[in-house]
């Protein structure tokens, strides 16, 4: 079994019980899993991959909770940029309306890359457009190529405009057919082994593209299968005019209808909630995937993280689309996260060590492991690393591991993922990235010209 030693660090910050940071800090790994964690001379002198990450300060992995990785093909598209989420999206769905498989997989591919060169380590995808013979199965192939352990989620719509619905009638797809599909994919593809890679999770899109019926059988679907549930929810103040009109309630009481409350269930955004509905989320278990980028950009609001964290509710960091952000840099984002919180005017409402926490070991509690978001023995080998002689960092001495979020973020010269280096010397070692920019490039001219 392959072994890693990591060794010399500036700092180590482990995420552990104890929360510790070891000062010449290291771990060692075999298989892909850590044995060891501690200072580097309490460690073994040798293994079959050695990093002498002297000047650098080691992280665990960065974990990512919701992105739609297919919309790299459509940032800054003009006629998107100042509208609120309602308008952006019926801007978009014509243009997605031409994904191709290739697209799906450049697409993947594109998105996966940027967040392994940001220190992300795990990414959960949540994709719910297939025109033209796109499946799951096409990105899952563009993950396993980056080396990203991937959470895939199946997503869905089925409410076209016909039906009161917001996305065009020749996105959406007939509800037997998700159902059955997505069992294809939970069977062929979830591993629920500790260490997984892998993992398909059900998730319809938003409680205004699917109907009620099609929520309550994923539901039982995903339980059937012991595998999570995800969707969009209280993202913007449409989204709950829509509820109340059509369904007579707000968005967090129309889940808790269709059973779809619980610890198996994490909902992006969960902006517009109150404070008896994040009781609701604790006494439930209910997580949220947090996206402070996108909420900004699309002026959806400001979600209550804060609240959230007071009240024991599980929260980890999405950078959401790039369509919606135009970037899939997992670090920037808990930078982000860091300064809005504070917006509302106080300077204490989340810590830099805070917004990493919520980046690791919250991501890890919203998705449902227990072996990643810390550096510790038994825990996967995910981490990444920061060389902190570089320009940005200069001056930063007095505080490393707090300099990873109040300086600009870079992109990592590290990230190992278990076990595995992905991310050397600041460039990936699983694709040729030129190639993948050309070819992403040519296809998203191609979707963007025939949607006229």
């Amino acid at each position: 079994m392959p072994t890693l030693l990591v060794r010399n660090a500036a700092v180590l910050v482990t995420m552990d019980a104890s929360r510790r940071e070891i000062a010449n800090g290291g771990l060692f790994a075999r298989d892909g899993f850590i044995q060891q964690v501690g200072p580097t001379a309490s460690l073994p002198d040798s293994a079959d991959e050695v990093l002498d990450l002297a000047g650098h300060v080691v992280l665990p992995g960065l974990i990512n909770t919701h992105h739609h990785l297919y919309q790299t093909l459509t940032r800054a598209v003009p006629a998107a940029q100042d509208a609120d989420l309602f308008n952006w999206l019926t801007t978009l769905y014509p243009i997605w309306a031409n994904l191709t498989p290739e697209a799906i997989y450049l697409s993947t591919l594109t998105g996966l890359a940027e967040l392994a060169l940001s220190g992300c380590t795990t990414a959960s995808d949540h994709l719910y457009v297939f025109p033209a013979g796109c499946r799951l199965d096409d990105q899952i192939l563009g993950a396993q190529e980056i080396g990203v352990r991937f959470h895939a989620s199946r997503g869905s719509m089925s409410l076209g405009e016909s039906q009161g619905g917001l996305p065009p009638d020749r996105v959406v797809e007939a509800e037997d057919f998700i159902l059955k599909d997505t069992q294809r994919l939970i069977e062929h593809y979830h591993d629920a082994r500790p260490g997984a890679m892998l993992r398909v999770v059900v998730a319809p899109c938003s409680p205004f593209s699917v109907t009620p019926d099609l929520m309550r059988q994923s539901a039982a679907l995903a339980r059937a299968f012991g595998v999570r549930l995800h969707t969009h929810l209280a993202e913007t103040l449409d989204e709950e005019r829509f509820c109340l009109e059509k369904f007579g309630c707000r968005p967090a009481t129309y889940m808790e209808t269709l059973d779809w409350v619980g610890s198996d269930v994490w909902f992006a955004h969960a902006v517009h909630i109150n404070a008896e509905e994040i009781g609701l989320f604790k006494r439930t278990g209910c997580g949220v995937a947090h996206c402070p980028s996108s909420n900004m950009r699309l002026a959806s609001g400001i979600a209550p993280v804060p609240g959230y964290r007071a009240a024991g509710v599980n929260v980890g960091l999405g950078v959401d689309g790039s369509a919606s952000n135009d970037s899939s840099h997992l670090l920037a984002e808990a930078r982000q996260a860091l300064l809005l919180a504070r917006v509302l005017g106080d300077s204490a409402a989340l810590t830099a060590r805070q917004a990493l926490e919520i980046a690791t070991l919250g991501g890890a509690a919203v998705l449902g492991r227990d072996d990643i978001g810390a550096l510790a023995p038994g825990k996967c080998a995910d981490f990444f690393a920061v060389d902190l002689n570089r320009l940005p960092y200069a001056g930063a001495l007095h505080d490393p591991v707090a300099a990873m979020l109040f300086c600009a973020p870079q992109q990592v010269n590290f990230t190992v993922i278990h076990g595995r280096v992905v991310v050397r010397a600041g460039h990936l070692t699983t694709i040729e990235v030129g190639r993948v920019v050309e070819q992403h490039n040519r296809i998203a001219a191609r979707m963007l010209g025939a949607s006229g």
